[in-house]
């Protein structure tokens, strides 16, 4: 039996090979140049990272991002803005992964679920510093080349197919309402 007789038939394509989730809180201390009275608010901006390979089980994911603190200080009296720039290394590790990768040549596509958000800010009771907890969530895929064994129709004829490139696929007589709709006077010409 020929290999074009046979029942079934490799793919090689690229396909998702592998996928994790990952979940972070964090807490990070920032030093304001003045003595805090009070949390007036507490923001995330400026969110950046970048996704690769770590192992053959993993991705590591570099990142960084801009905490914005407004507090109140010289009892309650004057305000501020603090901003600290903070980065993070995140492994996130492949809960599925497929082993029949055909090299080591991957894309990853990393894409954020929860962004860095505060969920809480407070001064520490020492009372010079501030802590602030921070959320972030990702997902990953790995992209690589795969086989895949695909079943092949046995009614299947090449011959029955109809080509879209065919010329009679695509001809159909125009009828006269279709004509009589037809707006002649669409282009407007410059004056």
């Amino acid at each position: 039996m020929s290999f074009l007789k046979k029942d079934y038939r490799e793919i090689i394509t690229k396909a998702v090979i592998g996928k994790g989730r990952k979940f972070t809180k964090e807490f990070h201390t920032v030093t304001p140049p003045n003595r805090p009275s009070s949390i007036l608010g507490c923001w995330v901006i400026n969110h950046l990272y970048h996704a690769k390979m770590k192992s053959t089980d993993s991705v590591e994911i570099n990142g960084s991002y801009e905490v914005n603190i407004w507090y109140s200080f010289n009892d309650n009296t004057k305000t501020q803005v603090v901003t600290e720039k903070v980065t993070y290394r995140d492994i996130v590790p492949l809960s599925i992964k497929d082993e029949n990768c055909l090299n080591d040549d991957f894309d990853v596509i990393a894409k954020v679920l929860q962004q860095p958000n505060c969920l809480e800010c407070k001064i520490e009771k020492k009372g010079n510093k501030i802590k602030v907890e921070v959320e972030r969530e990702f997902i990953v895929q790995v992209i690589g080349e795969t086989k895949l064994l695909v079943k092949v129709d046995p009614t299947w004829d090449a011959n029955k197919v109809e080509d879209e490139d065919d010329d009679e696929v695509w001809d159909h007589a125009v009828t006269d309402d279709e004509l009589e709709d037809v707006q002649t006077d669409f282009i407007h010409t410059k004056d």
